[in-house]
């Protein structure tokens, strides 16, 4: 069994990704740590964790945990990214892993000198809906691909909260901007060449609110919106000439809905739908890890792949600034 540790007692942890973990047939949390070790050790004694530590450090050199999921604000997932590859532990970082696309380097280097897995936990590129999503599309279900469309939005306007603030890199593409992005460049394996967007920050907290964005593969386009403050809504839909794509769940599966694949056919005289009923994307996600860790050939999310998808985002940012495409 590989032996997990935890670094820090964060919301997604405690509720998504630990719970799913201890379900895994290949891994087992051994150790949690916070900088407060009255939380760490009230977290340990929740999922029944053996050791608690209160500070990340000690929990870095415990020679008896094989690799760390890393929960951390945004704006420390590259420190401690690197500092864990550097104590020889294998890395699952929670996404975005890096606010900049060259900011993800240093990590690629850290990887390859300790010769340690380093992933951003991209959960959607581990579910099977996406990979029928791009089976369906490999084999001409839809024809010639034309136009990715997609949405994804929350309403949250607590000061307190990370994602409205902007020093632990807050903000609505960090945050939710990323899938729209990822999964469209999953699911048909190419890679944008321009784009157009329309960005809004909110006066107060500073970051980013809404963003419109028009982007430009080549031999498609695409259209998106996020939100951190318009009501809840997901949804991907990939249209091509002879026929489309509807995924109904695409991010957060079973907690926004039943995860669904819908083939429509061009006539409206036939749809067929794939459902993904039981499937638990944060369990498939760390059996993956572990599973390419251990030497299966399982595919991973690399760094490389990072790299792509947060140029996706910077040139977003960049494209905002100006009337104008951007060039990714």
């Amino acid at each position: 069994m590989f032996r997990w540790g935890i670094l820090s007692t964060a919301k997604i942890g405690r509720e998504f990704v630990v719970p799913q973990i201890q379900d895994s047939e290949n891994g087992i949390v051994a150790a949690v740590a916070s900088r407060d070790i009255s939380r760490a050790d009230a977290f340990a004694k929740r999922f029944q964790i053996e050791r608690a530590y209160g500070s990340y450090e000690e929990l870095l050199g415990d020679p008896e945990i094989d690799g760390v999921y890393i929960p951390l604000p945004t704006s420390q997932h590259i420190e401690w990214s690197i500092k864990a590859a550097e104590a020889g532990k294998h890395v699952l970082c929670e996404k975005p892993i890096a606010l900049r696309a060259e900011e993800i380097e240093p990590v690629i280097a850290a990887r390859d000198k300790a010769g340690v897995v380093v992933s951003e936990a991209f959960m959607v590129t581990y579910h099977p809906q996406w990979l029928k999503v791009r089976e369906l599309i490999e084999n001409g279900a839809i024809g010639r691909l034309v136009h990715v469309q997609g949405a994804f939005s929350y309403f949250n306007v607590d000061p307190d909260n990370m994602r409205n603030r902007p020093e632990l890199g807050g903000g609505g593409l960090p945050d939710i901007g990323v899938y729209p992005t990822v999964s469209t460049r999953f699911a048909t394996g190419k890679e944008p060449q321009k784009v157009r967007s329309i960005v809004h920050r909110d006066p107060n907290f500073g970051t980013d609110i809404f963003a419109d964005v028009t982007a430009d593969f080549g031999d498609f386009t695409m259209s998106f919106y996020v939100s951190t403050q318009l009501a809840a809504r997901q949804l991907m839909v990939f249209h091509g000439d002879k026929g489309f794509i509807e995924v109904t769940a695409p991010f957060n599966a079973i907690e926004w809905g039943m995860p669904e694949v819908r083939l429509h056919s061009a006539g409206h005289d036939k749809e067929e739908i794939f459902r993904f009923a039981g499937v638990r994307q944060y369990r498939t996600e760390a059996e993956n890890f572990v599973r390419h860790v251990q030497g299966e050939g399982n595919p991973i999310f690399t760094l490389e792949e990072s790299v792509k998808n947060q140029k996706f985002i910077d040139a977003i940012y960049r494209a905002s600034d100006k009337d104008s495409w951007e060039q990714v």
